[in-house]
């Protein structure tokens, strides 16, 4: 025998039944939803790498060979620069040290003339005589080297015409 209570409660647990089930139902759908869009997200940025990996890639892999190149070339410019600067710079400070002495020679010439003036006269024509001297002494030490060397091929010249006339008398004495 079943009771209205009976009927009832069974249709209660039918009724919570179907509702747990179309709760079931109802978040399995919006699971589905949250994984559709999931995968829809997933699967733009997969396309979005295949397009990198199929076009920008390259592109970007040129530009990075480009950038690489230009690189290289910035760097033989810099060398080359630095080459030409350092060349320069020696250039610079070989003409400054020119340009010093000279003037130190020329400071040194003014200085000595300026000295001269406050000597007396005397003191002036010992100088004079002095560099009249030393030009002498510069001739007379050149005319002594050609003397040297002259006498020199003189006596190598003697020499080798003693060594013949010693051979030529040996001769004479085998015959």
């Amino acid at each position: 025998v079943v009771t209205r209570d009976d009927v009832e409660e069974s249709l209660k647990a039918v009724f919570q039944l179907v509702k747990d089930k179309e709760q079931l139902l109802q978040d399995l759908r919006s699971q589905t939803e949250e994984t559709k869009k999931k995968i829809s997200e997933k699967q733009r940025e997969r396309d979005y790498w295949l397009e990198y990996k199929n076009v920008g890639s390259k592109i970007h892999a040129e530009r990075i060979s480009s950038l690489e190149k230009e690189t290289v070339e910035v760097k033989c410019e810099l060398e080359r620069t630095e080459e030409y600067y350092r060349e320069a710079l020696k250039v610079v400070k070989e003409e400054n040290q020119k340009l010093f002495d000279r003037h130190m020679q020329l400071l040194s010439e003014a200085a000595l003339k300026k000295a001269v003036g406050y000597l007396d006269k005397n003191c002036r024509r010992e100088i004079e005589e002095n560099e009249w001297l030393k030009e002498e002494v510069k001739i007379y030490r050149k005319e002594e080297s050609d003397l040297k060397a002259a006498v020199q091929l003189l006596e190598e010249e003697n020499t080798s015409l003693v060594t013949k006339l010693i051979d030529i008398k040996l001769q004479h004495l085998r015959v």
